[in-house]
């Protein structure tokens, strides 16, 4: 068992030393969209896809960056109505096939809003349909069966992870700003004491 929890755990990590060491030069432009962005990050996905989506909103949003999550499937039901023009539509599809994601292409371009595609797949119908594209390495999955999203859902959410935090320091996000959307909970305590300790003569 010890063998098996040591294969997955490092085959996840040199998959997010593969993707630190091959940048493509491609971040900064997207990292620019999210920073100047007038409305809100909308991260679509479905399975573990949107499971990763819906974390890297909240993580954006408490990091200075207002963004939702909209599940992929959902969006066809009514959901669009929550995305407007100046929104941000991030689509997450690890092989940049999935059905559900790539149907909700037509209706952002009716929109009007910019498409970012998230993706392993460079040449994908996804990477080929959206406006930017945010690669991340194609690497085997870490499973024994090497095919559950577990390499893959790591590197998607490493990458989100970072531009939420590259974006969070370009726009100069204090931890003052930090505790105004985080006031609960460890942190928020810890905060609040750091506050009244400032302001104590």
């Amino acid at each position: 068992m010890n063998e098996s929890l040591l294969r997955a755990m490092t085959a996840e990590r040199d998959a997010v030393t593969r993707m630190i060491e091959d940048t493509r030069g491609q971040y900064d432009a997207v990292a620019e969209l999210f920073l100047h962005c007038r409305g809100r990050v909308v991260f679509m996905g479905i399975g573990k896809s949107g499971h990763i989506g819906a974390k890297l909103a909240a993580t954006f949003s408490s990091t200075g960056t207002p963004a939702i999550f909209v599940h992929a499937a959902e969006a066809c039901h009514g959901d669009f109505g929550m995305i407007r023009p100046e929104d941000v539509a991030v689509l997450i599809s690890n092989s940049g096939t999935t059905r559900e994601v790539l149907q909700d292409l037509p209706p952002l371009r009716a929109i009007g809003c910019t498409t970012v595609a998230f993706t392993a797949g460079k040449d994908s119908p996804l990477a080929r349909g959206c406006d930017y594209v945010l690669l991340y390495p194609k690497a085997e999955e870490a499973d024994h069966l090497h095919l559950a999203p577990t390499v893959s859902s790591t590197l998607a959410l490493v990458l989100g992870d970072a531009l939420a935090c590259a974006v969070s320091e370009a726009r100069g996000f204090t931890r003052e700003d930090f505790h105004r959307y985080h006031p609960n909970g460890a942190l928020g305590d810890m905060l609040q004491k750091e506050s009244k300790s400032a302001k104590a003569p």
